[in-house]
This record gives C-alpha cells, structure tokens and sequence, in this order.
C-alpha cells in the first residue's frame, strides 16, 4: 500500500493575521516550511468573502513554491478569472455559503449546470480540476462523466462522527468513504481520488489506509498542532499518522 500523499491547507495561518489586521503571519512562509517539511502540495482556499486567504496571497503562492498549488474556490466568474490568471497546477471547485464556518458538504455536481463549462474553461487554461463531493456514488459517477480530473471525497461526517466519539457511526462514514474510493477505482482504476476535510493527526489513519486514496489535504489539524509544536513538526507528525 503506497501512502497517499499529504496537502497542507494554510488558510488558517491567514486567518490569524488577519485577526489583527497585520501582516504576520505571512501564509507564504507557512507554506515554504511545510514544503520542507515535506508536504507534496500545497492548498489554498480564496473564498468570496476573503476572510483568510487573500487575492495577493494566491498570485504570491504561485511564485513562491516548488510543489503543486491546489486553489480551493466557488463557481463564480470572479474566481473563474483569477484561476486562469494565476493558472494553478490544481483547482478544487468547492460549495460556499457566507454564513458557513467551514465548508459544510459537498459540491452537487448532479444539480449543478454551470460546471460543464466551468470545468472546461479552467482544463483550457491548462489546470487540473478537482471536484469536492459528499461519497455518493451517484455524484462520484457524475463527477467522472463531466470530465473533471479528480474528486476530493469531503469527510466532514467521519471527522464529526470521530469527534463525537461515537464508534457506530465512525465505522458507518469510514465505509461511505471506503465504498466512494472503490466506486470511483472501478469505474476508471487510474483516476485520483483525494479525500479531506475535519481530519487530524488522531482519526486521519484510517482514512489514509483506504488503498486508492491518492492524497489527503488538511489544514486546521496541522495548523492547530502546529501551536504546541511547530509547523515543521506538524506536518511531519501528520504523515507519520498515517501509519503506512
């Protein structure tokens, strides 16, 4: 089983510069020091509402890493055109609602008529798109028929279920999850399928050894870690609980 490799999410070192209105924690930094540290990629999430993540943090990531860039973003026009401008390796195309602490679920590409030319729009731009779903299986297929290059299966309801301590319903997401990734894989064995969402370094193993997964993208855990003992050590530690 090959280990699936890790995404770091650095919106929230941008959310606690802007707590202050300052301008450090600088996001950029953050993610030089997960890409020492070893991190195959980095994410990034510009949301309408700019409430971390910055328009010139976007276009100053893109300059500053050697790995793999994967902007998160809503189906809009705005965020269409900045895709196409800064021309990420990676776009992942996310629901979005104002009041939302975090994102809540996954994107409905079944009911979605914009995507079909979204989708196509950003692949002629020459980025890889990513679509973030619930593991349905009917949105997964969905997902496959539109042309998109990956999914990111959302495990949102496993983190909760994990939070919540509650062994029944863990073992009832982590199956949702399982079944999503074989679906996919029997469908077309060589299309990626990321997973992410709520996971840490102390319910991310069982996900991570889920044979097919190809890469885990987390944010909040590791930045959270990352208080007590240090980015660099965090984004270590993560990988090492993947347990593979």
């Amino acid at each position: 089983m090959r280990a699936p490799r890790l995404g770091v999410n650095i919106d929230h070192i941008a959310t606690l510069r802007n707590v202050r209105g300052v301008d450090y924690p600088c996001p950029i930094k953050g993610a030089l020091v997960c890409q020492r540290a070893g991190a195959d990629g980095i994410t990034l999430h510009l949301r309408e509402d700019r409430r971390h993540i910055k328009d010139a943090d976007v276009y100053a990531m893109k300059q500053a890493i050697d790995i793999p860039m994967n902007l998160e973003m809503a189906l809009t026009d705005e965020m269409l055109a900045i895709a196409c401008d800064v021309r990420p390796k990676w776009v992942c195309l996310v629901p979005e609602k104002r009041q939302e602490v975090t994102t809540e679920g996954g994107l409905d590409v079944i009911n979605n008529d914009k995507l079909p030319d979204f989708i196509k729009k950003l692949q002629n731009a020459g980025i890889k798109v990513s679509l973030f779903i619930d593991p349905d299986t009917a949105q997964i297929e969905r997902a496959m028929e539109l042309g998109a290059d990956a999914i990111e299966i959302h495990t949102g309801a496993y983190a909760q279920s994990c939070l919540a301590n509650d062994p029944v319903q863990i073992a009832f997401e982590l199956e949702r999850v399982k079944k999503g990734v074989m679906f996919a894989l029997s469908k077309n064995p060589t299309f990626l399928v990321n997973a992410g969402h709520g996971l840490t370094a102390d319910n991310v193993a069982p996900i991570a050894q889920i044979n097919g997964i190809y890469e885990l993208n987390i944010g909040h855990g590791i930045i959270a870690d990352s208080v007590f003992m240090g980015l660099d050590k965090a984004v270590r530690n993560m990988k090492q609980a993947f347990g593979i």
